[in-house]
C-alpha cells in the first residue's frame, strides 16, 4: 500500500517545485526503497516522525555494505534530506534525523562531451539520406539537434517549449527551468534558419507545442528525443549511448574553449550556483595547446 506523505511529497514536488518527471520518479523510488528497507529490519510500519539518526546511518551502512557506489547513495539520501524539510515544514515531524549525518564524498567526474567536429557531423546527420516523403521528420529532426547543441537547454525544456516561446527575429527562445524559473536563451543563425524551414513544413500556430509527433500532433516526450539522438548518431558513426545532456555539456565546454567567462556560461546553462557551472572548467586537449602554443618558448 502507496505511502499517503509520499503520495502528497511528490505532488508537492510536481505541482510546487516543478520537479521534471525524472526527479520525482527517482525520488519516489528511493523513499519506497528506505520505507521497505526498514519495515523489513524493524517488522513494524515505517513512522517517519519516529525514525531517529541510528535508522539513517543503518541504511547508510546497508546502501555502502550492498555495493552501490557514491552518487546513487547521494540520490537515496537527498531524497530524503529533502523529504524530512518538508515534513518539518509542513509539522508532520518535530525533528529531522538527517541533521549533522556526513556523507561519503562523491566522485567528481568530467563531462563527456562531443568535439566540434563531432557536433558537425551530428547536425549534418538527419540530411545525409534526405528523402522528400520524409520532409517533416527530416527539418524537425534537425531543428532538435540544432536547438539543444545551440541554447545548450536541458531535454526537459527543449520538449516543454511551444511556439510563442521562439523569437525569431530577435533569435532567442523563451525557456521554463527548473524550479518555474524562466530565462531567455540566444539561438544561433544556423538553429534560427533550420527552425524556420521546419516550421514552413509543419506550419506555425499561435500557441502549442514545437516539436510534435507527425501522426497524431502530440508534444513530443523526452523519450522520443533520445530516440531521435539515437538514430542521428548512429549516422554519423558516433557513440549511439550518448544522451541529450551530453550536447549541453559540449556546449559549455566549447564556449569555454573560447574564452567565454563562467558567469556568462552559469547564466546561459540556467544554473542556480556558479559551483554547478564549474564542471565544465575541465582541460580540454584543444585549450592546452592553444595555452602551450602562446606561452612555451618553443612550442
Amino acid at each position: 500500500m502507496r505511502d499517503p506523505c509520499l503520495t502528497e511529497f511528490l505532488t508537492y514536488l510536481r505541482a510546487e517545485r516543478n520537479a521534471s518527471a525524472l526527479t520525482t520518479r527517482n525520488y519516489g523510488a528511493a523513499l519506497e526503497e528506505f520505507r521497505r528497507w526498514h519495515e523489513r529490519r524493524t517488522a513494524s510500519k515505517c513512522d517517519w516522525a519516529r525514525l531517529d539518526t541510528f535508522h539513517v546511518r543503518g541504511y547508510l551502512v546497508h546502501l555502502t555494505e550492498s555495493g552501490y557506489d557514491r552518487a546513487t547513495i547521494q540520490l537515496k539520501i537527498c531524497a530524503l534530506r529533502s523529504f524530512y524539510k518538508w515534513l518539518l515544514r509542513t509539522e508532520r515531524v518535530k525533528h529531522n534525523p538527517l541533521t549533522g549525518l556526513r556523507l561519503p564524498k562523491k566522485t567528481r567526474k568530467l563531462p563527456k562531451f562531443l568535439t566540434i567536429q563531432q557536433v558537425e557531423a551530428l547536425l549534418n546527420a538527419p540530411l545525409a539520406d534526405h528523402n522528400p516523403k520524409h520532409s517533416f521528420a527530416v527539418w524537425r529532426d534537425k531543428a532538435i539537434l540544432e536547438v539543444l547543441y545551440s541554447s545548450g537547454i536541458r531535454v526537459h525544456e527543449l520538449v516543454g517549449l511551444n511556439d510563442e516561446d521562439i523569437d525569431l527575429v530577435g533569435e532567442v527562445a523563451r525557456i521554463r527551468g527548473k524550479g518555474k524559473k524562466e530565462r531567455l536563451a540566444p539561438l544561433g543563425g544556423p538553429a534560427i534558419e533550420v527552425l524556420q524551414r521546419y516550421l514552413e513544413v509543419r506550419g506555425r500556430t499561435a500557441r502549442g507545442p514545437l516539436f510534435i509527433n507527425q501522426k497524431n500532433g502530440g508534444r513530443l516526450t523526452a523519450r522520443s528525443i533520445q530516440r531521435i539522438l539515437k538514430k542521428y548518431l548512429m549516422t554519423a558513426n558516433l557513440d549511439p549511448s550518448l544522451t541529450p545532456h551530453k550536447l549541453r555539456h559540449s556546449f559549455a565546454t566549447h564556449l569555454l574553449d573560447a574564452g567565454a567567462d563562467l558567469r556568462s556560461v552559469q547564466e546561459l546553462l540556467g544554473h542556480a550556483n556558479l559551483s554547478t557551472t564549474q564542471i565544465y572548467t575541465h582541460v580540454t586537449p584543444e585549450r592546452l595547446k592553444k595555452v602551450y602554443e602562446k606561452a612555451h618558448p618553443r612550442a
